[in-house]
């Protein structure tokens, strides 16, 4: 008895803290300052190789480390980051080119082994909008090619976060995605670097996972309501196995250019969803033969939220299905990750007679909680 005292006790405690965290979620922005990566297209015009970088440039400017964070609210530099948002567009690229030559230092970019220094050529950023809502801006600037060269390695710094750089006018380029601070492979400049099929897939699965963690609060909190519903085995592979074949679907149709639907939409449906969840557990807690159903057509809004992701820095002409099928699988990995997670947690206490008052039910009303404020804040505010 006195055990059995002590692993409620320890259940209370620890399930606590984990609630005071969501809660804390609950009041903060879902993926209103996310950090996604900087798109940059590059292309040779003669002697010349030309970038056009398509980011938000109050991260560089506020100085935020966006290698290191998810979301710009997390950042020391956030209240900075939100007043340069906030800025006209003239009084923003100001800002911006005074920036430019610590910028030009911390961008590699070597040429058959040379750094060659950046040459800013102009910077586009649209007015301010909804300051809640990252503004992607324009950034064009190039390298002087010395004569004979061959091949082209790009990079920054960290704090500046992923990359994407996409090779443009040559058969076969390269697309490659890279991680904060990460430099390229040599790139020939005469094309021919187009990445393999099994690059593509390999490339593709950090890609997805990312996503989820540390990006996905909105899909780590869906798969948690899943979670939540019983404590056994088979109702949560019946739920997620639904949830899983319903996104595929939608995220490849979206991938392929079949379904659009704005985020506008997408969004609080999805944090809808989020607390249709989390109350079906609370007030139906066994697994009818219509939670599959309801999960599988939530599982079609969130693979319209995952395509947009893709849809930010696209996916490589030539290996468009298995960079998919890649992405897929690094998402499918982090769900089964959050799912491990929570097993750890709180899945010990699974077959205790307490675990639905003190675990399941406190967890679905947070998650429930948060979805409903999600609702409103994605609507309203």
């Amino acid at each position: 008895m006195r055990i059995r005292r002590l692993l409620e006790l320890r259940a209370r405690v620890t399930f606590a803290a984990l609630l005071s965290s969501l809660l804390f979620l609950a009041v903060s922005p879902a993926a209103a300052h996310e950090v996604l990566p900087a798109i940059a297209d590059m292309e040779r015009r003669g002697d010349r190789l030309d970038f056009s970088v398509e980011a938000p440039l109050e991260g560089y400017v506020a100085g935020i480390d966006l290698g290191a964070v998810a979301d710009t609210n997390e950042a020391p530099e956030a209240d900075t980051y939100d007043a340069l948002r906030a800025l006209g567009a003239a009084e923003m690229e100001a800002r911006f080119r005074a920036f430019w030559p610590e910028m030009a230092e911390r961008i590699e970019i070597r040429v058959d082994g040379t750094r060659i220094a950046p040459v800013l050529d102009a910077v586009e950023v649209p007015a301010p909008g909804d300051v809640t809502l990252p503004r992607p801006a324009t950034l064009r600037f190039h390298a002087v090619l010395p004569e004979g060269a061959e091949t082209v390695q790009v990079g920054w710094d960290a704090g500046f976060g992923t990359l994407v750089l996409r090779q443009q006018g040559v058969e076969k380029p390269y697309d490659g995605y890279l991680e904060a601070g990460a430099l390229s492979d040599p790139i020939r400049l005469s094309g021919g670097d187009q990445a393999s099929a099994w690059q593509s897939f390999v490339a593709y699965i950090p890609v997805g996972f990312d996503h989820i963690l540390p990006k996905g609060l909105d899909h780590i909190l869906f798969v948690l309501g899943l979670f939540f519903l019983a404590a056994k085995l088979r109702p949560l592979l019946w739920q997620v196995s639904a949830f899983t074949l319903a996104h595929t679907v939608t995220l490849a149709l979206a991938a392929l250019g079949y379904v659009s639907v704005p985020a506008a939409i997408v969004e609080p449906l999805i944090a809808a969803s989020i607390a249709f969840v989390a109350l079906e557990n609370i007030f139906f807690p066994r697994l009818g033969l219509w939670r599959p159903l309801i999960v599988f057509g939530f599982g079609l809004l969130h693979g319209l939220g995952f395509a947009s992701v893709l849809g930010e820095f696209g996916l490589p002409e030539g290996s468009f299905v298995p960079a998919l099928i890649g992405f897929n699988i690094g998402v499918e990995l982090g769900q089964l990750t959050v799912i491990a997670i929570a097993f750890i947690v709180v899945g010990l206490a699974w077959k205790r007679d307490w675990y639905r008052q003190v675990v399941a039910v406190p967890a679905s009303a947070a998650i429930a909680l948060i979805g409903a404020y999600w609702v409103v804040e994605r609507t309203m505010l």
